[in-house]
């Protein structure tokens, strides 16, 4: 995992993506989910290109179950873009680097 990519958990989920100064892509994700895993090197590959205009977390939800339920997380990987603490956008499936950058970038 990036540097610039956060690990989040149900404890840290309101410090760090709710009351983050910058927007926060939250990447839904499981271990055995191989749609999430593909899902990775996009999120590394474009991590340092957004760093200071947009954070990325990644939640286990295997491991951190109350957060992916108050969000009605279904199906993954889901993103879900926050800004100033709103849930502003939410995308599900896996994303190509270039669909990845418009989803953010028609967002922030």
């Amino acid at each position: 995992m990036s540097e610039h990519i956060h690990s989040v958990t149900d404890s840290s989920f309101e410090a760090e993506v709710l009351k983050s100064p910058v927007p926060v892509l939250v990447d839904y994700w499981a271990e055995w989910c191989a749609p999430c895993r593909a899902l990775a090197p996009v999120l590394d590959d474009i991590s340092a290109a957004y760093d200071g205009r947009l954070k990325i977390a990644k939640i286990d939800i295997d491991k951190n179950q109350q957060t992916p339920a108050n969000y009605g997380i279904r199906n993954i990987p889901t993103l879900m873009l926050f800004k100033d603490g709103d849930l502003v956008a939410t995308q599900v499936g896996l994303l190509s680097k270039s669909q990845l950058t418009s989803f953010i970038d028609s967002h922030i």
